[in-house]
């Protein structure tokens, strides 16, 4: 039981910052931040960006 206890706890807690604005912009930009640099370490995703920077090079 005190593991359940511990959980609905920290769910308490995590409600009580998210009703502070300023808590949900920072994990705004927090998770914007760490969104790109997932992006550039998936292989799949790399190849996409690199395909497009080479044909906006092209264009120039």
């Amino acid at each position: 039981m005190p593991m359940l206890d511990m959980i609905l706890q920290v769910f308490v807690a995590m409600n009580g910052f998210s009703t502070s604005p300023v808590v949900l912009l920072v994990l705004a930009f927090v998770g914007a931040y760490l969104g790109t640099k997932i992006v550039e370490v998936i292989p799949y995703t790399r190849r996409i960006i690199e395909r497009r920077e080479a044909q906006a090079a092209e264009r120039q």
